[in-house]
């Protein structure tokens, strides 16, 4: 059953790979068949993935100069695993009926695979080679899916900025690779928490820098709002269980080594609170409903990264698995009423939901598990998280609630905004052409994901809960109280309600306040400032220095070589060529006189033979 452990990513990868080989070679005649076999391989390692969360395959091998190297599925990627591939399984199906055949359907889904067999190699990889291989690849798959439509200058300019942010999180990885291995002797993720002194904080540093940047947590949060520019299967993917969800993943699975240094456990509870309640803001200040999501993705996954800090593993994963189905259905519905109506301007979107009904209902679900309204979802895998951070610290936790607070308010916002009536407001066609309608594949996927947010939740609560934890190794870490949930709650709703009267009655925020929320609070601007216009400014005095120095004594060795040759040419060739003549007729004559003895008759040659061996006696004799 080992042999799953290769499988399972293998399905994708290899399909993805042939589809982008075949869109090469066969050009547009792949397009057509391509959603199908994208669908049909998702679909085989869906079924892969619950054969391997139930036999728990492992596979080791060495890897660079005999480090051990591997993948295994154990209660945490059992977990992950499962999400990634009926998260993606269910994008693939929507995007196959919201792609048109001539948008280089062959090259989409190929990304689109290639990238899900990336992030299940990063969550069932036992070391940080295979980890930063599978992390690596990931990151290049989201930059091409980000610019997939890369003839418009903007989209690209957009994925630029994503990848170089995130690749300069991504660095940190290779210093804690470097780090183990002078620390620890090996690679191994089990073993990190065990390195000598300073090479244990060198490699959480490089840890917790790559994490937050993968996962848009502060001060990296801006590139998730340009990442925006992609297709909305795209955004559904990223957003949900794959690339932002693997810095979480990566801080729960190394929460060991996080509390092992006694800093970095607080830096990165504190990093996920705060960008829980700052992304949270920026969320409520958004009149794009992807944008609004984009950063609520933020603030979500400061949760489960809250959690890790705060040492609740179970409760920081069923934060995640809970908010991939919620995100995902989220981003789809946002996708089709984008298809449909041309918009995604929240008071253009008036009406939308009456408008299509099976997605305004699937989307309503979708934004009261957002809201953490009981019974649905995040509700209770939130409030585990908060449970944690109470025992952590009553600050922390002061801050997680208001957070918590913050997304029943911004989930309220989008909620209102699409159940409203139409009204003067209401506009179509104002981003693009909308069709008018979904198709079914577009439908199909959203009941699904509508009921999987709605139910996950009770990883959370008694008694899967229990199971849950002995599943995960995370017993022992503490749970809410009845009490606490039903406050929760009831906070929840309070706060839907309040927004949906002082929306009716056309109450806002002062224009002034929600500016810098509106901007991302200028995260763009402000790593610009700090870090590439530095790096820019380093770049151009190293290009003036090529031009002016390296440039130059090129340029001069050329012209020396030049001068040379022309002295050479002037006054030395003619004597030189002369030499070269006198050594060619000398050539010729001897030549002449060698063919002289060459007369076929062989008393001569004999002849020859004699006199030959009489010089070589003389010779021998003399010498000697």
């Amino acid at each position: 059953m080992n042999a799953l452990a290769w499988i399972l990513p293998v399905v994708p990868v290899a399909t993805g790979v042939l589809l982008l080989a075949g869109r090469f070679t066969l050009g547009r005649r792949l397009d057509g068949p391509a959603p199908a076999v994208a669908a049909a391989a998702l679909l085989v390692t869906l079924g892969v993935a619950i054969g391997a969360a139930f036999a728990r395959p492992a596979v080791r091998f060495p890897l660079f100069d005999r480090i051990p190297a591997g993948l295994a599925v154990d209660g945490l990627s059992a977990a992950l695993i499962l999400t990634v591939a009926s998260v993606s399984l269910a994008v693939v199906v929507f995007a196959a009926g919201a792609f048109a055949p001539d948008e280089s359907r062959a090259r989409f889904f190929g990304l689109m695979l290639v990238f899900t067999g990336a992030m299940l190699v990063t969550v069932t990889a036992t070391d940080l080679a295979v980890l930063l291989m599978a992390w690596e690849l990931m990151g290049a798959m989201s930059y091409a899916l980000i610019g997939f439509w890369w003839r418009e200058p903007g989209r690209v300019g957009s994925a630029d900025v994503s990848f170089v942010t995130t690749r300069a999180g991504d660095l940190g990885l290779y210093v804690a690779a470097g780090a183990a291995l002078a620390g620890t002797g090996s690679l191994n993720l089990d073993g990190l928490a065990t390195a000598h002194g300073s090479w244990r904080d060198l490699i959480a540093a490089g840890v917790v820098l790559a994490a937050l940047g993968k996962s848009a947590q502060l001060p990296f949060s801006f590139w998730l709002s340009r990442a925006m520019a992609g297709p909305s299967p795209v955004s559904a993917l990223l957003h949900s269980a794959t690339m932002v969800a693997a810095g979480a993943y990566l801080l729960l699975r190394l929460e060991p080594l996080l509390h092992a240094t006694g800093w970095a456990a607080h830096l990165v509870a504190w990093t996920g609170a705060l960008t829980a309640l700052l992304l949270g803001a920026v969320a409520l200040a958004q009149r794009d409903l992807k944008q609004l999501l984009a950063a609520s993705t933020c603030a979500q996954i400061g949760f489960m990264v809250l959690g890790a800090g705060a040492g609740t593993v179970a409760g920081g994963t069923a934060q995640l698995v809970a908010h991939a189905a919620v995100k995902s259905l989220l981003f789809l519905a946002a996708g089709a009423w984008l298809s449909a109506l041309g918009t995604k301007d929240l008071t253009e979107l008036h009406g939308a939901a009456r408008r299509h009904r099976l997605v305004g209902a699937a989307f309503g679900i979708g934004v009261l598990a957002l809201a953490a309204v009981p019974p649905l979802s995040l509700w209770a895998t939130k409030d585990e998280v908060l449970s944690a951070a109470l025992e952590e610290s009553p600050a922390l936790y002061a801050v997680g609630l208001a957070a918590g607070l913050l997304s029943a308010g911004y989930a309220a916002r989008a909620l209102v905004a699409v159940t409203r009536p139409a009204d003067a407001a209401t506009r179509m066609d104002t981003e693009q052409a909308g069709t008018r309608h979904l198709g079914l594949l577009e439908r199909l996927p959203l009941p699904a994901l509508a009921l999987a947010a709605a139910v996950l939740g009770i990883l959370a609560l008694p008694p899967v809960a229990g199971a849950w934890k002995d599943l995960l190794g995370a017993g022992g870490e503490p749970s809410p109280g009845p009490a606490g949930l039903a406050a929760s709650g009831a906070l929840a709703v309070l706060v839907v309600a309040a927004t949906r009267v002082l929306m009716n009655r056309g109450s806002g925020v002062p224009a002034a306040w929600t500016a810098p929320a509106l901007n991302w609070l200028h995260l763009e601007r402000l790593a610009g400032a700090l870090i590439a216009r530095p790096v820019f400014a380093l770049a151009q005095a190293l290009a003036r220095f090529d031009d002016r120095v390296v440039d130059g004594g090129v340029r001069a060795a050329a012209a020396t070589g030049r001068l040379a040759a022309g002295l050479a040419g002037g006054r030395v060739e003619i004597r030189v060529d002369g030499v070269v003549d006198a050594v060619g007729r000398g050539a010729r004559r001897l030549a002449s006189l060698a063919r002289r003895p060459q007369t076929g008759q062989v008393h001569t040659y004999y002849a020859q033979a004699a006199v030959l061996l009489a010089v070589l006696i003389l010779i021998v004799l003399v010498v000697r």
